[in-house]
């Protein structure tokens, strides 16, 4: 299969998704669901279990058929599309599934050239190796990971590995379901600024769905709340602190909200006194150089 051309998103939101309903039998998941993805964000998407945050991920990505409702992304209808191969534009979104999802009898590399062989199976075998090393190396781990099985890799390692594979194809959008989850703080706190130079270097949307705070603190430019079978408000932080909703109050007024809010502000803080400092390292500099200069041209 190759990837086939498609017309540009028109407006700014490449996701849109208009009265959802999903459900599994009498069990109703979403009812009258709405959303809109702003081109260039990362949108974090929160709720409490059994909400469906991953339900949503898959209906946008053709993976669950709704009962009902219309999603729109990078201008295509997906809800049209009753089969998997007629969705012409998956090449153009990358997926991080739970826990890497990678294919345990293919090395790291081998993950990676899975979707390179299914879209442009054109390219030979020598260049395929190169972009997959090269994405290997963008997701941060080391040139020796590429020859790995992911038996051979820790937690955090498979789901970088896992990143490049999502990263194959150079995409426009990039979905990431519970990214850092079962990571250490500081494995965590460290595939967030990978996550966020990568989105501001390739330009991406990101959909991300976590439970983690300081991710939400750290690195979303806005987030969205599933509960009562919808979407019950999208907004930064602040924005979404000034509502009364008592699961939104709860979620990021309590003990663990409550502290990701003030490593943020904190983090904030240490930024702006090493700015300071640097900028009066730069002043201290240029008053030394002018004192040099100054008996120079006296001489002169």
């Amino acid at each position: 299969m190759s990837c086939a051309p498609t017309p540009d998103t028109p407006g700014d939101f490449p996701i849109r998704v208009r009265g959802l309903k999903n459900a599994f039998g009498d069990f109703v998941v979403h009812e009258h669901l709405d959303l809109d993805v702003r081109r260039g964000e990362i949108l974090g998407v929160v709720g409490g279990s059994g909400t469906g945050k991953s339900v949503l991920m898959r209906s946008i990505i053709g993976l669950q058929i709704p009962d009902a409702g219309e999603i729109e992304v990078l201008g295509s209808a997906i809800t049209d599309a009753r089969d998997d191969d007629d969705i012409d534009i998956r090449c153009r979104w990358g997926i991080l599934f739970q826990g890497g999802a990678l294919f345990s009898t293919l090395t790291v590399a081998e993950n990676v050239e899975v979707p390179l062989r299914e879209f442009y199976p054109e390219i030979d075998d020598q260049l395929r190796h190169e972009i997959a090393r090269y994405k290997v190396l963008l997701s941060g781990l080391p040139a020796e990971a590429t020859g790995k099985f992911p038996s051979e890799l820790s937690g955090g390692m498979r789901k970088r590995a896992g990143l490049a594979r999502a990263l194959a194809l150079d995409p426009e959008l990039l979905f990431l379901d519970e990214p850092t989850a079962g990571l250490d703080p500081i494995g965590a706190a460290a595939f967030d600024q990978l996550i966020l130079n990568l989105q501001q270097t390739l330009g991406l949307t990101v959909f991300l769905i976590t439970h983690d705070l300081d991710t939400l603190y750290e690195i979303c430019d806005r987030v969205a709340v599933i509960a009562d079978k919808r979407v019950i408000a999208v907004g930064t932080i602040p924005e979404l602190l000034a509502t009364d909703h008592p699961w939104i109050q709860q979620y990021f007024n309590g003990p663990r909200g409550r502290a990701a809010q003030n490593a943020q502000e904190r983090n904030a803080e240490l930024l702006h006194e090493a700015a300071a400092i640097a900028q009066d390292h730069v002043a201290q500099d240029q008053t030394a150089q002018d004192r040099t200069v100054a008996p120079a041209r006296g001489q002169a």
